[in-house]
């Protein structure tokens, strides 16, 4: 028996060891394994049983698999030779493991939370489900798979119950810290004094020498205006304590009269003690492999599938492109992935001083390395750069997880994701793997909302412009992940592809667009870019960034879905609020009521402009789209189509029957909302 087993089994009574002495999971503690809604029976698997605890994991910097980790070498190591990191652990599983499908779906956490319920199973948000409304109708459970969620991210909010991976810190062979300069910025709405080092109140490197020339605070009124360096002695590492007294702090900046709305503001500083970021990535390999080929454990499946949203779903493909699907005894990690709203990025999940929330959009986080080439899975060249690489040019063939990428038309507006499917310079279409498939949610924004949109978000009247999309593409997502489900099971095809295409015209710049010149309705001018980025010269060689900010070179072209008349997305799935449509759904929103920067578009929101109810008010209004009720007779018309289009989408696999009341049901509660309002 190895050394690592024995300490494993000598150090907590209840740790569970597992059973092969060259296991990357070490130990399993389990902390609490009750039943969940005393006993509640899911169909034919049964009552259900949550488990919580931690995992720890033990990597071996030597090894060929974790080559890619960066710092990894660095960081320090147990008798073995082995670097630990452990995180914390939730698993629903049946309790009887006769009943169980063998199947887990891994939820790789978007910033410490827990999503899978609320997107698949209709239910309420929360780190700990344990009522009614926290499993919702039980659709995962009734398909008897078992859920695991683990900690990856180091950086995550300590709030009770965040799921969160603790790694080691990096150091030089000498045992002496590493330093390097770290990049934040912001646009803020409000005028503010102070302002955070941390995205999103995330943790962050620490300011570690308040004097040092690397100290840079800059400003600048737009993203393509010159960066203006702010005299050092106007601001300082500093917040208000509870007294209102500037006291030093090394995680935030202070500046003398205020930072203003609207405007750009970066800092670079000087830090220390750099995470080893990636062993996200090898824990994620790790958890899925261990429940896959361990005989004892606690959460054993035969397939894994890992499922990833906005921030994850781009952790999934960072994971595919360094090759992560191939564990340290060659196996193969996921047999299936479903990537939500990632578009075309990746991230900064495995740098030195990487802060893995910190994302890029339109017009905040700037040029953090996300939108960077590669973008498609077949290998590509960018002749700008004279490179050739593609998504999975490091992962095994043999390895490839069947994956779907699902994206809406606000990836296309705000994160780059028609470069998932085009040639590097956008002229030419690439098709997906046979192992992929892409799919665009028509009209819809980053993330499902609710409906009505509230009356606070209405920006124009006559026509009616909300801030907000409504459109419900939740029970997308519910329908594809079961076929995802029935693809690695059983080999069943899931629906195709569906997407804008160049060769059919439906993919196109924003200036080619034939957008209704609805009134009071501006239309975007900009669109978020993808960058060809230098980040220093040891970049992509040792994940070292040493250019802070990056230098950029030319944008590549992001391109959108065309529009019919009503102003809506023509190509990709269609949901029955696009097929039936009583409004303009735009999966963009411009920052309207902003202090500066009002043409620039908001993050992840979407609009919605609602049909004219009658003639009477659309000849009032002077809008060119039809009248609601010149498309539809009357109400019962209308609910003709609508209960037509939703079969359509159960034929198509794109809807699952169990939900076809709800979508036709919110197709009457949006009736009454736009005609007998």
């Amino acid at each position: 028996m190895s050394p690592v087993r024995v300490w494993a089994l000598l150090l907590l009574i209840g740790s569970l060891a597992v059973s092969a002495a060259d296991a990357r999971v070490v130990r399993v503690e389990v902390d609490r394994r009750v039943e969940v809604l005393g006993g509640q029976s899911f169909g034919s698997h049964g009552a259900y049983e949550l488990v919580q605890g931690r995992i720890y994991f033990a990597f071996d910097p030597g090894h060929a698999a974790n080559a890619g980790i960066v710092d990894l070498h660095r960081a320090p190591r147990d008798s073995t030779g082995r670097v630990r990191a452990w995180a914390n652990f939730s698993v629903l599983q049946p309790v009887d493991p006769e009943k169980r499908r063998g199947l887990a779906l891994v939820e790789v956490s978007n910033r410490g939370g827990k999503f899978t319920l609320p997107y698949f199973n209709n239910a309420t948000a929360g780190l700990a489900p344990s009522t009614p409304d926290a499993f919702g109708d039980g659709l995962l459970m009734e398909k008897g798979l078992t859920i695991l969620w683990v900690g990856w991210q180091w950086d995550v909010p300590r709030n009770e119950g965040n799921l969160r991976l603790r790694v080691p810190t990096a150091r030089r062979a000498d045992g002496a810290p590493i330093f390097g300069r770290v990049r934040s910025d912001w646009v803020p709405d409000d005028t503010a004094a102070v302002l955070p080092l941390g995205h999103r109140d995330h943790y962050t490197y620490r300011a570690a020498d308040f004097d040092h020339p690397d100290n840079v605070l800059t400003v600048r009124p737009d993203r393509g205006a010159e960066r203006r360096v702010i005299p050092r002695d106007r601001w300082s590492f500093a917040r208000r304590d509870s007294t209102g007294t500037l006291v030093p702090d090394s995680t935030h900046v202070h500046l003398e009269g205020g930072f203003a709305p609207g405007k750009i503001y970066e800092c670079v500083y000087r830090s220390k003690n750099p995470r080893v970021v990636g062993l996200g990535l090898a824990a994620l390999r790790d958890v899925v492999s261990y429940a896959k080929y361990d005989p004892d454990a606690v959460f054993p499946v035969d397939r894994g599938l890992a499922v990833g949203v906005s921030q994850t779903g781009r952790l999934l493909r960072h994971f595919l492109y360094q090759g992560f699907n191939t564990d340290e005894e060659g196996r193969q990690a996921y047999d299936g992935m479903l990537a939500i709203t990632a578009g075309a990025g990746r991230g900064s999940f495995n740098h030195r001083f990487a802060q893995p929330s910190r994302d890029a959009h339109r017009f905040s986080a700037f040029a953090y390395p996300t939108d960077i080439f590669p973008f498609t899975s077949r290998v590509q060249f960018d002749a700008w750069q004279w490179r050739t690489d593609g998504l999975l040019a490091r992962q095994r063939p043999a390895h490839r997880p069947k994956t779907m990428y699902v994206n809406t038309g606000y990836e296309y507006w705000g994160r780059a994701a028609s470069l998932l499917h085009t040639t590097p310079d956008g002229t030419e279409d690439v098709a997906p793997l046979d192992t992929e498939r892409i799919y665009h949610i028509a009209g819809a924004q980053h993330f499902p909302w609710r409906f009505p949109p509230p009356a606070e978000n209405q920006l124009t009247d006559g026509p009616d412009l909300y801030r907000g999309n409504p459109l419900d593409h939740s029970v997308v997502y519910r329908a594809l992940l079961v076929r995802l489900v029935e693809w690695v099971d059983d080999g069943t095809a899931p629906p195709p592809s569906r997407y804008p295409r160049r060769d059919a015209g439906t993919l196109v710049s924003i200036d080619a667009l034939d957008f209704p010149e609805i009134p009071k309705v501006e239309t975007p001018d900009v669109i978020h870019e993808a960058y060809r980025a230098d980040y220093g010269a040891r970049f992509r060689t040792d994940g070292v960034v040493t250019r802070q900010p990056p230098r950029l070179g030319p944008a590549y072209p992001s391109l959108v879905s065309q529009v019919d008349s009503l102003g809506n997305e023509q190509a990709g799935l269609q949901t029955v609020e696009t097929r039936v449509p009583l409004a303009t759904y735009l999966p963009w929103n411009l920052r309207v009521g902003a202090a500066r920067n009002a043409d620039e578009l908001t993050n992840f929101f979407g609009s919605v402009v609602p049909l004219p109810a009658t003639p009477t008010e659309k000849r009032a209004t002077g809008d060119p789209r039809p009248a609601a009720t010149t498309l539809y007779p009357s109400k019962a018309a209308y609910m003709t189509r609508v209960r037509s289009a939703a079969d359509a989408m159960i034929d198509e696999g794109t809807l699952l029957p169990a939900d076809r009341t709800q979508v036709v049901e919110r197709a009457e509660a949006i009736w009454t909302w736009v005609v007998e309002k």
